[in-house]
């Protein structure tokens, strides 16, 4: 009887193996508690909201949290950063909820991408979800060919993250042709958002017992974990910002060129390297146009030929102009609410003018002409010839001095001019006088 005993077991086995599985619920992390994790991003979308939403995934995931809850109110951000952040979210096995929060939040541009992306995605009341179009998510002017192929990839990139997430794909497609926008009700009837919660406690009570993934949630009781941003993301994500990086852009200039005409400061010349530094990492990050840089270069460089070149302000006034442009196209890739704004540019033109055209002439010039002080001040000027001078002996009157003189060349008589040469102990070489060299004073 023990074959048939053995028959047996295995068709249980066998049949029970047959039936589906049931969605595994998830268990409680390691002090018996469930949990969720919640990160809030806030403001334009950039490489460090891409490091904080991983970061935030592996913290989740470490603490086997319920699910990754996103509070985000956005008006939009790169288009990279936008697709980077998307590959995680739908790659991620982890439950992520973005919710869109406070009243009156907005998940515009970029904002509408990462909602889409979402596992469930959630919305407060009275917020906005839409407007993705291309333009504002990549800034700057392209032609119709280029505007047209973004658009066109933009729309098929929207379709298939709500395909993939079963939601309103011709809706989204909309947002990014027409620029729609729609409020947090007409979402949830059009199958873009999934609920609409006024809190995050609402919410967690919400979305308890769904099934994510293959696992079924138990939020109504979660603990709520929040993760701060760190302090390299804030840091980071601060010196990327437009008015920051011309800020560091006009520091790196003024450093460098302080410590160019003031050898031996150190302190200029330290902060000017540190801030060229951060400048070459948030532009290597972000979307810089690199015609600006080349136009902000041509404005250093009139602004230092001036200082040699008597054009009577000519050069300042191109290195001005080349100065301003160059700013205002440096950032023209960022997206419309990255842009830099003209009560930046015109205040920070003005500085670069005074600084060059006072502070920086004067180093440059002192740095580049001759001695002004000492004996060396006297080198190439004119003295009176007291005793004749030749290659032996001779005497001259300098700044109501006497001494004694010897010449280069022929002889130079009394009571003519000569030209100083140089110094040797109480001994002076002089040359005879040229006119021409100093018209100023009356020779001729």
């Amino acid at each position: 009887m023990k074959w048939i005993t053995n028959i047996v077991l295995v068709l249980t086995w066998v049949a029970v193996s047959a039936l589906p599985l049931a969605a595994e619920t998830v268990q409680p992390d390691s002090t018996g508690e469930t949990n969720v994790t919640v990160i809030t991003i806030k403001g334009a979308i950039g490489p460090t909201t891409t490091n904080y939403i991983s970061r935030g995934l592996e913290n989740a995931i470490s603490n086997n949290s319920q699910a990754l809850i996103i509070e985000l109110d956005t008006p939009g951000g790169l288009l990279t950063s936008t697709q980077d952040i998307v590959q995680i979210m739908l790659a991620s096995e982890m439950p992520i909820l973005v919710y869109v929060t406070p009243s009156g939040g907005n998940a515009g541009s970029a904002g509408t991408f990462i909602t889409l992306a979402a596992h469930i995605a959630a919305m407060a009341p009275t917020t906005t979800i839409g407007a993705a179009s291309p333009v504002s998510m990549g800034g700057g002017q392209q032609d119709t060919v280029m505007q047209k192929k973004i658009f066109n990839y933009s729309e098929s990139f929207i379709e298939n993250i709500a395909k993939e997430r079963d939601r309103n794909a011709e809706w989204a497609k909309s947002a990014v042709r027409d620029g729609e926008a729609i409020t947090e009700t007409e979402a949830l009837e059009l199958n873009v958002i999934d609920l609409i919660a006024s809190d995050l406690n609402q919410l967690l009570v919400e979305i308890d017992g769904m099934e994510v993934e293959g696992r079924k949630l138990s939020t109504a009781q979660a603990t709520i974990k929040q993760l701060e941003e760190s302090f390299a993301e804030r840091f980071f994500g601060f010196i990327m910002r437009p008015e920051i990086m011309l800020i560091l852009t006009m520091v790196a200039i003024y450093g460098i060129v302080g410590e160019v005409t003031n050898p031996g400061a150190i302190v200029p010349g330290m902060a000017g390297v540190i801030a060229l530094i951060l400048l070459l990492y948030g532009s290597a990050a972000m979307p810089i146009n690199v015609a600006g840089f080349i136009l902000i270069g041509l404005a250093i460089v009139l602004f230092v030929l001036e200082a040699f070149t008597p054009t009577f302000g000519i050069l300042m006034t191109g290195g001005a102009v080349s100065f301003f442009l160059g700013a205002l196209m440096l950032f023209q890739d960022f997206p419309q609410e990255m842009q830099l704004d003209w009560y930046w540019l015109v205040p920070a033109t003005i500085l670069m003018v005074i600084f060059f055209g006072w502070i920086a002439t004067s180093g440059i010039k002192a740095q580049f002409t001759g001695h002004r002080t000492g004996l060396e001040s006297l080198i190439g000027k004119k003295a009176k010839v007291i005793d004749k001078v030749n290659e032996n002996s001779g005497r001259v009157l300098i700044s109501g001095e006497y001494w004694n003189a010897i010449t280069e060349g022929e002889e130079i008589e009394s009571n003519e001019w000569c030209e100083i040469v140089r110094f040797e102990g109480l001994t002076v070489t002089v040359k005879p006088y040229t006119p021409k060299k100093e018209i100023d004073h009356g020779v001729h």
